[in-house]
């Protein structure tokens, strides 16, 4: 017998849906993914928006699950649907052990904003987080680039030098420091100090390792204080290969390594679906 079950995942930016089939409840589940642009302030209308998109198999006893966003303020039954509402820091969690194919780990959620919760089994719970994520590069690259086109920021930071931007440690202090190599930078963005004129693919690339490294710093020292040797990065930040590159440059010098799931960005919506299956 076929069963349905419908993940949404509300995020600032993004809502993300994946719709999970199996034909027996041994054999392999298939995944169907979607990525949403988020059209709408009210909670219900964000479900309405996600559901639409796979409104021809939903029937009157499918499973559907919620998190992200307002959720909390969702209804228990939608247009006639039963809603099963996630905590949003399990959903993370989960869904990057699943993702991850892990047993433990800091789960790094970099979406508009990031989130990073220690997640250990069944056992998830909130260690800390940045207000610098995907919607800081957005945000910045707006005002520098005079773009907020994801594609475009991500080509242009990957064809560009972060040295034209960045003051490095030797240009600060000579050479090396400690675990970072002279070639490591020691201040994101300061030769803009001199207001000169600077390529926009130099300014992108900047712009990705100013977020990139906030993010990955934070992490290890999370992951540390947690007692948790793995760090599991997921959110749509992550679907950015110039960050990617970014995260594990900062891997290299501080000799720990990052796991980057297949389809980061949808690692949440997952969670929702275990979630769902603990019920």
């Amino acid at each position: 017998m076929k069963t349905r079950r419908i993940a949404v995942d509300i995020g600032m930016s993004n809502i993300d849906l994946v719709l999970e089939e199996r034909f027996s409840s041994e054999g392999p589940a298939r995944m169907e993914m979607h990525k949403l642009e988020n059209q709408h302030e009210l909670a219900v209308d964000q479900v309405r928006q996600a559901l639409a998109v796979v409104g021809d198999v939903l029937k009157p006893d499918s499973l559907i699950g919620v998190t992200g966003g307002h959720y909390r303020d969702l209804p228990d039954i939608l247009d006639g649907y039963r809603l099963h509402k996630v905590d949003e820091m399990c959903a993370l969690g989960w869904g990057g052990l699943v993702a991850a194919q892990r047993e433990a780990g800091l789960v790094v959620s970099a979406g508009t904003g990031t989130a990073m919760v220690a997640a250990r089994g069944d056992e998830v719970s909130h260690v800390t987080g940045s207000a610098v994520g995907g919607g800081t590069l957005m945000g910045l690259s707006r005002l520098i680039l005079g773009t907020v086109d994801v594609p475009e920021i991500d080509r242009l930071a990957l064809a560009g030098d972060t040295a034209a931007v960045d003051i490095m440690l030797t240009e600060a202090v000579g050479g090396e420091v400690g675990r970072l190599p002279a070639n490591a930078n020691a201040v994101n963005l300061g030769k803009l100090i001199d207001g000169a004129d600077f390529k926009r693919e130099d300014l992108a690339a900047g712009l990705v390792r100013l977020v990139a490294q906030v993010i990955a710093v934070i992490a290890i020292n999370a992951a540390d204080a947690a007692g948790l040797a793995e760090i599991i990065l997921i959110g749509h930040t992550m679907d950015l290969v110039s960050v990617q590159k970014e995260i594990a440059l900062v891997g290299a010098f501080y000799q720990r390594t990052f796991i980057m799931p297949e389809n980061p960005g949808f690692a949440t919506a997952r969670g929702v679906l275990v979630a769902m299956g603990k019920r």
